[in-house]
């Protein structure tokens, strides 16, 4: 599935419902209520968005696509750059997945997960997380052409580069504790620990790469 797209007044419409979940919970993302809070006629909600499955669908896919990965057509991947595109990924993902609105999202899909009929778990599923995952895989595939990278399996790679970088912090602030993350130090220092076990010995680097 390619990257969404959206306009800047589309996004700024989806930034004002992804508040509205925030602040209001599920009650309030009606699309009477997204028209009022955008300024925005409810036709162009339905002409961009579709239905309200259809809202929640590009709500998840404009988050997702804050988690930027190795996207830039044509840039030759180098080793430092290649730990910078790293990094910016945990980074990313960290500030999402701590972000009150996937914090929102995430209760309330789970909230509904034994209610018949709801969307929002598999719409997680497939439009946030198996996207954030793809694209990432991507960049530890393009690492492993590029000679930086070894492993077998990439799907297992990716799962430990997660697991170093997310930990239990995801689970411990969906329970309600107030955990502040430093983004960016734990970015590093994830990414150093994933080098260290993938990293090809190519340069004088602890973690293989120069």
């Amino acid at each position: 599935m390619p990257m969404p797209e959206f306009s800047p007044r589309q996004s700024a419409v989806l930034g004002e419902a992804l508040q509205l979940l925030v602040d209001g919970g599920e009650k309030a993302l009606t699309t009477a209520g997204v028209a009022r809070a955008a300024n925005c006629s409810k036709e162009s909600l339905y002409k961009w968005f579709g239905d309200r499955d259809g809202m929640l669908a590009a709500m998840i896919s404009f988050q997702q696509s804050k988690v930027r990965t190795f996207e830039r057509d044509g840039e030759r991947l180098t080793a430092q750059n290649l730990r910078e595109h790293l990094e910016i990924f945990a980074r990313d993902l960290l500030k999402v997945l701590a972000g009150d609105v996937s914090l929102a999202l995430n209760r309330l899909a789970i909230g509904q997960a034994s209610r018949e009929g709801s969307k929002l778990g598999s719409l997680l599923l497939e439009r946030g997380r198996r996207q954030i995952d793809r694209r990432a895989r991507a960049l530890l595939e393009a690492g492993r052409r590029a000679g930086f990278l070894r492993f077998d399996d990439a799907a297992e790679a990716y799962r430990t580069l997660y697991g170093l970088v997310v930990s239990d912090s995801h689970v411990r602030m969906l329970l309600g504790e107030a955990a502040e993350i430093d983004a960016e130090d734990r970015s590093i220092k994830a990414v150093a620990a994933f080098l260290r076990l993938y990293g090809r010995n190519i340069g004088a680097g602890e973690d293989g790469l120069a």
